[in-house]
């Protein structure tokens, strides 16, 4: 890839995301995952697309929704993909809460629930799929799914597992950088739903948690967890760092930047993400750690060195974006990095889709395409929003450009 982009590079690469978005990515999940016979989505699919598993998971079933239903709203208002959508919403809508409106973790494939509502994200999830779905279908029960599942979600920040936290209250109380930083994305998501007060006071909280309790300012990282007042605690947790979410939440909070014009906090987001993939970056097989310690002690977590689809993907869209509204020769010259090794390993030229999951020499370790973690969102939602940042750079919009 070339060191100085120009319009004709970024067309190549816009080119380059669209065509395996819409005839790779999109037909493989289009042909394999729909439950014709009980409705809702086959998640667990091998190599081929087979389905080796039946169970239905919450987080994944509302990401498919989410998924075709924002493509149906901002690409392209496709039936196929509003039916894709509505095939899944209709299945959640039956199945998917409690009586007290707390979304399950898991149901069996008929939709018997199998696993308590025990975390927020299924309710994150909820509200980021029924809000979308509501957008393109027009439906209003969609939209009062979506509003209830939301206010769960800032009900229970506080305490997102509740009566199903398993740590022994006032030890060590921790906080986890995964609640403010998936409320931010969820925020924006529903801003066209939510009254205005609500959607700038918690835009607000989230960056100020996010940004300040959770960051390590001598090191420019994100902690994982940290103490209820944001400093710092010496254990495996608080010395946790993740580097996929850490990016992650950086280009939520650049996309906050963009909407509030904030040029300071689209250039602090960038710091962090280089800051992170200076740290993370496997310099001597390529690709970016799963785990690490932040004071270099051995991680708890045995696949630290595994390299993982979506903390690649989230990679690409931060340093797109970030390239994007910076014009940053760093982010450039990392970008061309992780796009060179993730293209050259994930993809699967022969039965399509990404692969998910790698060993630490980048060889691939499980062959599946979808499971009970990887579904239909992370490698979709990625190409089409690296598609849109290249698509834009080449047509030579600056209008979201920093001028500091």
């Amino acid at each position: 890839m070339m060191l100085s982009p120009d319009s004709t590079t970024f067309a190549a690469l816009a080119q380059q995301y669209q065509t395996a978005l819409l005839t790779d990515v999109l037909p493989f999940w289009q042909g394999h995952s729909l439950d014709q016979d009980q409705g809702g989505y086959f998640t667990c699919l091998d190599r081929q697309g087979q389905v080796f598993d039946t169970d239905k998971f919450i987080w994944l079933q509302n990401r498919q929704v989410w998924l075709f239903s924002a493509l149906y709203n901002r690409v392209e208002a496709r039936a196929d993909w509003l039916a894709i959508a509505r095939h899944g919403a209709n299945f959640l809508a039956r199945h998917g809460r409690d009586d007290e409106g707390n979304w399950y973790f898991a149901l069996n494939r008929q939709g018997q629930p199998l696993v308590q509502p025990y975390n927020i994200f299924s309710d994150c999830f909820a509200a980021m799929a029924f809000s979308q779905y509501a957008l393109a279908s027009q439906e209003e029960q969609a939209q009062a799914i979506a509003l209830q599942a939301y206010q769960n979600v800032l009900r229970r920040q506080a305490n997102p597992k509740g009566p199903y936290n398993k740590a022994y209250p006032g030890t060590r109380p921790l906080k986890s950088l995964a609640v403010p930083m998936i409320l931010a994305n969820l925020t924006l998501e529903m801003a066209w739903l939510l009254p205005s007060s609500t959607l700038e006071e918690v835009l607000h909280s989230t960056v100020q948690e996010v940004m300040t309790d959770f960051l390590d300012p001598q090191r420019q990282i994100l902690r994982e967890a940290v103490a209820p007042d944001g400093s710092f605690v010496d254990c495996f947790d608080g010395r946790l760092l993740n580097p996929g979410h850490g990016i992650e939440a950086m280009w939520f909070m650049m996309a906050i930047g963009q909407r509030q014009q904030n040029p300071a906090l689209m250039e602090q987001a960038v710091d962090i993400v280089l800051a992170t993939l200076e740290r993370a970056w496997d310099t001597e097989f390529g690709g970016i750690f799963y785990f690490l310690d932040s004071r270099g002690h051995p991680p708890q977590q045995l696949e630290w060195d595994q390299k993982l689809w979506w903390v690649h993907l989230e990679t690409l869209v931060a340093l797109a974006l970030g390239y994007q509204l910076t014009g940053r020769p760093a982010c450039w010259q990392w970008y061309q990095r992780v796009h060179d090794y993730s293209w050259q390993h994930f993809p699967d030229p022969e039965y399509g889709e990404w692969f998910g999951y790698l060993n630490r020499r980048g060889e691939v370790l499980l062959n599946l395409k979808g499971g009970k973690w990887k579904g239909c969102f992370h490698v979709p939602r990625a190409l089409w929003l690296c598609w849109q940042a290249f698509d834009e750079l080449a047509q030579g919009d600056n209008s979201q450009k920093l001028v500091l």
